[in-house]
């Protein structure tokens, strides 16, 4: 039997309707820290990856829109690169 797999961080970026975007940021918000834009990440037990995926399926139009949940192991097998403008809301800087 297949040993299942849990993520504990996540990155969710999404393209959805104008008339959806502020439920989707509300629901991304409530599971995730804002990283940029439509962008989120942020540590992800299984219990909250199904309720944030849960929570996203009542708001989107899954015709319509586009959202990518990346789950990680953990928040170090990723390396991160920023060019540009690394600012993020809460005033950290990420560039390496």
């Amino acid at each position: 039997m297949k040993k299942a797999i849990n993520y504990n961080y996540a990155f969710v970026f999404y393209d959805v309707g104008e008339k959806r975007v502020q439920k989707v940021f509300k629901v991304c918000k409530k599971y995730l820290s804002h990283f940029q834009k439509s962008v989120f990440r942020g540590e992800m037990s299984p219990a909250k990856l199904i309720m944030l995926r849960t929570d996203l399926k009542k708001v989107i139009n899954e015709d319509e829109d586009f959202v990518c949940i990346i789950k990680l192991m953990n928040d170090n097998v990723f390396g991160e690169e920023i060019l540009g403008n690394g600012d993020v809301e809460n005033g950290e800087s990420l560039i390496l």
